[in-house]
């Protein structure tokens, strides 16, 4: 029981007010009627709800009538009979409507209040009777349960911030009532302390705040659509029939031959909509955007500054808004509704292997979110080719393992090919024949397949980018978006509360730096005209509106640019800090004991290290967003459209750099800054840099790209994703629970609709979304000639991905408000530079990483047979081991047996015997122009061939073009037709107000076609007219 709900049990008739046991009647609650100054009946229905009869105690108890009436209730004959009804939240489907079960809840705000004891109810109401009535609008309670009443002295002293929240919400919720909103209010619910405002939106408001929003509606014209003729229309029906199994069970998306003709909804123009059904013309989905429309619109101004819906969730005003989901989505009771249909076709594993019913999802959740999935799609169906032909490539490597000769030849002991100590000191030499496995392996990755597919990958993401924007034309034409402009929904967006709040303290400081000017000035006694004058220009000036310029920002924009430097070096340092464990680990496991922890020294160092960036990564993932978020809020943007470009601009490059710096420092830089044996580049004066294996390095950036990739996915997008939620949600159920353990009867109740959407996450954007994706089409495209089964690897993940992303917006989300959208916006622009991008790390990748340039020059310059026999030996140089620095020798010289007097390194360098012993090769020139040459060339001639895809396919498909350009036809006839009705009925009215007047003329006497009969006629014309 609340602080404003009356419970009347059996009084006695001399009995005084007071305090009184439950024990005598049980069941009947009356809400008051006339309190007060009772409000407007035509502006809000008072709602009154009676709690049902327990089951042990169905007796009627009879009731002090009189004692009722002295305190001013009315009892209805419908009382005894609601109090006696099973369920009474029936009749509202359980908070979807209105208590009179008529009008439907399209928003929700949410307040946390203080609750006031049950004891103090009755004289709380004699005092309230006695109190005299206030006169402003604020004190009219709103309808429903829980109506606000003004106590007078009996309330006792509230916290002064609860008081100020109350009547800025009693403000506010009035002017939400001038704007044409009816609004309900219920604080009777089991959630201890919260308080709920329902709001309807009804018909003409709808209608007006249409035509405002321009939206689009369709009209009572219907034409077809062009359909494909013969081979193509066999096609297309052979392949609809194949994929039928596939197709989800939904109206929305089967294929539609006829559509309704849609034009900006105008009430001057209501007869050309179909307005037979008013309750589904506007859809949920549209109403709640037009409420929310109107929220941000109104404003409460009683405070220092104006307040919208923005500003008072901030201040916590309310501490929550949100519309309605459409009912339950599980049970076997449940209606039908766009909720379940979705989840059971859509947000289920079990429909993984299905199509997604795109138009539904928009339907319900607007085009901004149809488009992220309908992107998620289209992205995920392009990943099958690439996955197929990755296949291919990697099988193409395992069928040519055993024919690769330079491999062949590293694993042949023959050779017998002693290499220089990978440390100093503690390692000895070693057999090249002992890294035999990770030869082969990198022919797996390592292979003129890989080119191929690098040149393929990039074709492909062109064909990607351009097919997305294709569809998204689809999109656009199906959904109605041809003629929106964003530009228009910029022009309409709201300034954040944050921003609201910024400028009232620039002009609070402004105000108050003009008073003390002021005071210290003189006054002018002689003048009091002029000083006037300059009162009220003051006064103009401080009441302009004022905006933030570069230099309130320039302390903002300092913190970021430097903080965003700090995160980058942060980033560096850890990568940096990974390779000095790397190389102590690997120099520290090189005196072990044990024959095979020595043997196994690289892949010991190199998956301990990458798991270490994975944890790293995965940490810095989280730090960075939120370090990006506050970076973005201290700018203060002005709207939020300006707050996701900055934070996504911000939150991507962060991540970007955490996420591929460890990749390509192995690609580009492990082992290129080595120096040579006796020779040998230092850190700190006595950590040595770390070498590639005699394989190189493409191996290791092949183990490394694959366990941050699959680590990241698994960990970070489904764990995190899966995990968190539920977390989060258990904790708010063990709250809920606790509380409602406090009262027996509210716990025993059925929640309301938006009781139980309170307990569900709120939508946070779709940019975590978004960026995940991003990241992983980075992990695909960037370094796909090192992992050609990256794509293979995104696809499984992208399959679950969907489901999952669907399960939390249908269950454990709060029903996100729709936000009309034509495209991705921003993302769409970093997906084509990640595709540019692509093209020319690829080529590094290839010509620098893999032994691909090498093996071309040798093959062509240096092959004696034109075969890659002794491949193996050109690459390597040697080295004399008495030029060893002193202290850098090997402690055990004589581990393999036999003394070594030279031992061989991977570089192009001249031998000892040379005159320059130890420069650089001509060999080293040679194959270094061939790598930039390769460079050039294979950039330019993919982007070429990337630019003539983008060129040769249209951005806008045939069909729809012609589709567009028909409903503008169509719709210039609809008008056309409309004109030429007026015409014709203005022509026909004439004529018969002209055969009246001749008919008039023809009958009347001689005497009236005199002067005074033809002006009584022109009179009884005008009287018709």
């Amino acid at each position: 029981m609340d602080q404003d709900e009356i419970d009347l049990h059996t009084i006695p008739p001399d009995a005084s007010w007071g305090p009184h046991t439950d024990s005598a009647f049980h069941g009947v609650e009356f809400l008051p009627e006339n309190l007060g100054e009772a409000p407007n009946e035509t502006e809000m229905r008072v709602n009154e709800k009676y709690s049902s009869l327990p089951a042990e105690e169905k007796g009627i108890h009879i009731i002090n009538i009189r004692a009722i009436e002295d305190i001013g209730y009315v009892q209805h004959e419908s009382t005894l009979l609601n109090s006696l009804s099973r369920d009474p939240d029936a009749n509202c489907k359980y908070g979807l409507y209105f208590r009179d079960g008529k009008r439907k809840v399209d928003y929700i705000l949410v307040y946390h209040y203080k609750k006031s004891s049950m004891g103090r109810t009755l004289t709380k109401l004699i005092h309230h009777n006695d109190a005299s009535a206030r006169n402003t609008k604020l004190d009219h309670p709103l309808p429903g349960k829980g109506a606000s009443l003004d106590l007078g002295e009996s309330e006792p002293q509230m916290d002064y911030h609860e008081d100020d929240k109350r009547f800025r919400r009693e403000e506010y919720e009035s002017n939400l009532t001038e704007a044409g909103l009816e609004l309900e209010r219920d604080e009777d619910t089991k959630i201890h302390g919260v308080g709920f405002v329902k709001i309807h939106a009804p018909w003409h408001v709808l209608c007006r705040e249409a035509e405002f929003l321009k939206l689009k509606m369709p009209t009572k014209k219907v034409y077809q659509i062009n359909q494909a003729h013969g081979l193509l229309k066999k096609i297309n029906s052979v392949i609809q029939k194949i994929t039928e199994p596939i197709q989800p069970k939904v109206a929305e998306h089967k294929p539609q031959t006829m559509k309704r003709l849609s034009y900006p909804f105008s009430r001057e123009k209501r007869h050309l909509f179909d307005l037979s059904d008013k309750d589904s013309f506007f859809d949920s989905k549209t109403r709640s955007t037009i409420v929310y429309e109107i929220l941000k619109r109104t404003t409460c101004t009683k405070a220092k500054y104006s307040m919208g819906i923005t500003s008072l969730l901030a201040n916590g005003v309310y501490s929550a808004a949100y519309p309605l989901h459409d009912g339950d989505y599980e049970g076997d009771d449940v209606d039908l509704n766009d909720r379940k249909l979705l989840f059971e076709e859509w947000a289920s594993y079990g429909v993984f292997y299905k199509y997604q019913p795109i138009d539904l999802v928009r339907k319900y959740f607007g085009e901004k979110i149809g488009l992220y999935f309908a992107w998620l799609g289209v992205y995920t169906q392009m990943l099958i080719p690439a996955s197929i032909v990755g296949i291919i490539v990697f099988l193409y490597g395992c069928a040519t393992v055993d024919q690769n000769i330079p491999s062949m030849e590293m694993c042949d002991q023959r050779n017998n090919i002693t290499m220089c100590p990978l440390c100093d000191k503690t390692c000895s030499y070693w057999k090249m024949s002992s890294a035999c496995a990770t030869a082969r392996a990198s022919h797996l990755f390592d292979n003129p397949a890989t080119v191929f597919f690098s040149v393929f990958m990039a074709l492909w993401a062109a064909t990607f980018m351009e097919h997305w924007k294709r569809r998204q034309m689809r999109l656009n034409y199906r959904w109605d978006l041809t003629g929106f402009e964003e530009e228009e929904e910029a022009v309409k967006d709201h300034p954040r509360a944050e921003y609201e709040a910024k400028v009232l303290e620039k002009s609070l400081r402004k105000e108050y730096r003009h008073k003390e000017k002021r005071r210290h000035l003189p006054e002018e006694t002689t003048n009091k005209w002029r000083q006037r004058v300059k009162t009220v220009m003051a006064g103009v000036k401080l009441t302009d509106k004022e905006k933030l310029t570069w230099k309130d920002r320039f302390p903002a924009y300092f913190t970021n640019f430097v903080g965003i430097i700090f995160m980058i070096g942060l980033t560096f340092a850890i990568v940096f800090g990974v390779i000095i464990y790397r190389i102590s680990t690997a120099a520290a496991l090189a005196i072990s004991s044990t024959p095979s922890g020595r043997s196994n020294v690289r892949v010991t160092v190199t998956a301990t290290a990458v798991i270490i960036n994975l944890v790293v990564i995965i940490i810095l993932d989280e730090v960075y967003g939120c370090i990006a978020r506050w970076l973005t809020q201290i700018e203060v943007p002005k709207t939020d459209k300006n707050f996701e470009e900055r934070l996504i601009f911000k939150a991507f490059l962060l991540k970007f750099v955490n996420a591929y710096t460890p990749i390509f420092y192995v690609a580009f830089f492990k082992g290129r800054f080595v120096g040579r044996p006796g020779d040998y580049v230092y850190i700190f004066h006595s950590f040595r840099m770390e070498e590639c294996a005699p394989g190189g390095c493409l191996m290791e950036l092949c183990i490394q790209l694959s366990i941050i990739m699959l680590g990241k996915q698994l960990i970070q997008n489904n764990l995190f994703e899966i995990g968190i939620p539920k977390m989060k949600k258990f904790i708010r159920y063990v709250k809920s629970k606790r509380q409602s353990s406090l009262d027996h009867e509210e716990h025993m109740k059925k929640k309301q609709r938006y009781e139980v959407d309170h307990n569900l996450e709120p939508f946070a954007g779709l940019t975590p979304e978004y960026m995940e994706m991003i990241i992983q089409f980075g992990f695909v495209t960037l370094f796909v000639a090192s992992f050609p089964l990256a794509p293979l690897f995104a696809l499984l993940n992208n399959i679950i991905e969907i489901r999952l992303d669907a399960k939390k917006f249908v269950t454990e989300l709060r029903r996100p408000v729709a936000v009309r959208a034509k495209d991705i916006g921003i993302w769409y622009n970093i997906l084509r530079g990640i595709g540019k991008l692509a093209v020319i790390i690829n080529a590094f990748v290839i010509s620098f990483t893999s032994d691909f340039i090498p093996r071309l020059v040798y093959l062509y310059m240096y092959s004696e047979n034109g075969t890659m026999h002794g491949f193996v030996n050109h690459t390597l140089s040697s080295f004399n081991v008495s030029d060893f620095q002193e202290g850098t020798a090997p402690n055990d010289p004589l581990e393999l047996g036999y003394e070594v007097q030279i031992c061989r390194y991977k570089d192009y360098r001249e031998p000892p015997w040379s005159e320059n012993k130890y420069d650089i090769s001509k060999d080293f020139w040679a194959v270094l122009a061939a790598r930039l040459a390769f460079v050039i060339v294979f950039q330019n001639l993919v982007m070429f061939m990337s630019d003539f895809v983008d060129w040769i396919i249209p951005d806008i498909p045939k069909d729809i073009s012609q589709q567009i350009h028909k409903e503008k036809v169509l719709m210039v006839e609809v008008f056309m037709k409309e004109e030429q009705g007026k015409v014709q009925m203005l022509e026909t009215w004439k004529d018969k107000e002209k055969k009246k007047v001749e008919n008039w003329n023809n009958h009347s006497p001689r005497l009236s076609r005199s002067h005074s009969g033809s002006l009584s006629s022109c009179h009884s014309y005008h009287v018709d007219v």
